[in-house]
């Protein structure tokens, strides 16, 4: 099986940036082959990872007495 060339274009349809591209690379010690970036893709998604909303969730509290459920299980009642 020929396996598929991985282009700028490729890692950024997946979601991915330069950055993150170079981190796989180098947690891999290698660059990554073609499944292998889809499958960090699918890890590092906002939907696995809340990669970009994490940093502003980190700005709401997280107990007081407005807060019905804190982080965790069911914290979007």
């Amino acid at each position: 099986m020929v396996e598929k060339k991985i282009t700028d274009q490729a890692i950024s349809e997946h979601g991915l940036s330069q950055e993150e591209y170079q981190n796989i690379s180098k947690l891999l010690n290698r660059e990554p082959k073609y499944t292998e970036l889809g499958m960090f893709s699918a890890m590092w998604s906002e939907h696995c990872s809340y990669k970009n909303s994490k940093p502003v969730l980190k700005l709401f509290p997280t107990s007081g007495k407005n807060v019905i459920q804190g982080p965790g299980e069911n914290a979007g009642v």
